[in-house]
């Protein structure tokens, strides 16, 4: 009887902490800081949430296998669509916006790497963060500038600089800066007649100083959907399993790795479980009305995140017709 008990206790005590996990990511709360670090690993919580239910299996303990069959379910399902494609191939023809994001790490990332990116994906947009004077410079004596010569300038030495590069024109917008951080942003005036308004994308990641209101903050001031067409690409510092990115996602964003089914390829950290699990939290949102054609990850040297490229598709311009 008594080893009864100590099994029945044994099968709780590993269940509850996936269940609880369950409940805090479906109900979108945030009880502290923590967790906001916490809730990116939601994807391996997801896979490991198996074990506790084929242990309330085993041991036939079946209140216990109904709350982890429920919490497997839970999890499963705000996880694997980022797995599957959404529905059929993208309409073809039309015209192209192709937008590369890359965080540089405080300026140091591989220039000629970068540059050989830039020239093989051929990207119309290039969102850069943690860009600094120095990385500026070095891009510029590159060439980058000859390639892409209108640019949106917020560099900055330390973590909070970024910048917008573009082969077409862009109009400078008002800088969304909270802290030390700026997120450069500008509309792009495209060939097709749209006006494409694109933000580079870095609000601070929480710690210990920052903190929720920081980063919080940083991703709601970020431009909801509609009107005319918006792309919100670069360094997250968050998955689609925090409540502002699917804030977002809910105004009519959609995100281009989660529509080509890989919504679970890491982008941080570069290499993969060092120091962490790879996650997620380098994103190209793209208003809804504009289909996803391809995405990649690519890796960059001297960097700790990977740069995240996606082709979208322009709609029809306002007043447009074939000819």
């Amino acid at each position: 009887m008594i080893r009864t008990r100590w099994v029945s206790a044994l099968v709780w005590l590993v269940l509850l902490p996936f269940a609880g996990w369950a409940v805090l990511r479906v109900g979108g709360w945030i009880p502290v800081w923590q967790w906001i670090a916490l809730v990116a690993f939601t994807p391996y919580v997801a896979a490991a949430s198996a074990v506790p239910l084929l242990m309330a299996l085993g041991l036939r303990r079946w209140a216990a296998a109904a709350v982890a069959l429920a919490t497997s379910v839970a999890l499963a399902a705000v996880v694997l669509p980022r797995h599957l494609t959404d529905g059929g191939a993208p309409p073809s023809g039309g015209q192209r916006l192709r937008v590369l994001a890359a965080n540089l790490a405080v300026g140091a990332g591989d220039t000629a790497a970068l540059m050989k990116l830039v020239r093989d994906l051929g990207p119309d947009v290039l969102t850069l963060q943690e860009l600094t004077p120095e990385a500026r410079d070095r891009l510029d004596g590159a060439g980058l500038r000859t390639l892409m010569p209108h640019v949106v300038d917020r560099a900055k030495s330390g973590v909070g600089g970024s910048g917008i590069y573009s082969r077409h024109p862009v109009s400078e917008r008002p800088i969304i800066e909270l802290g030390t951080f700026r997120q450069a942003r500008g509309v792009i005036s495209h060939p097709s007649g749209h006006e494409v308004e694109v933000v580079s994308v870095h609000p601070c990641a929480p710690n210990y100083t920052r903190k929720i209101p920081c980063w919080n903050e940083g991703l709601e001031a970020l431009p909801e959907a509609g009107g005319h067409l918006k792309v919100l690409a670069g360094d997250f510092n968050a998955t689609l399993d925090h409540p502002p990115v699917r804030a977002l996602l809910d105004s009519g964003y959609h995100d281009a790795a989660d529509v080509t089914g890989q919504g679970l390829t890491p982008t941080w950290p570069q290499h993969g479980w060092e120091p962490v699990p790879g996650v997620t939290i380098d994103h190209v949102l793209a208003d809804s009305r504009m289909p996803v054609h391809a995405f990649s990850v690519h890796p960059l040297p001297d960097t700790d995140h990977r740069p995240v490229f996606a082709e979208l598709g322009l709609p029809p311009a306002a007043g447009s017709q074939a000819a």
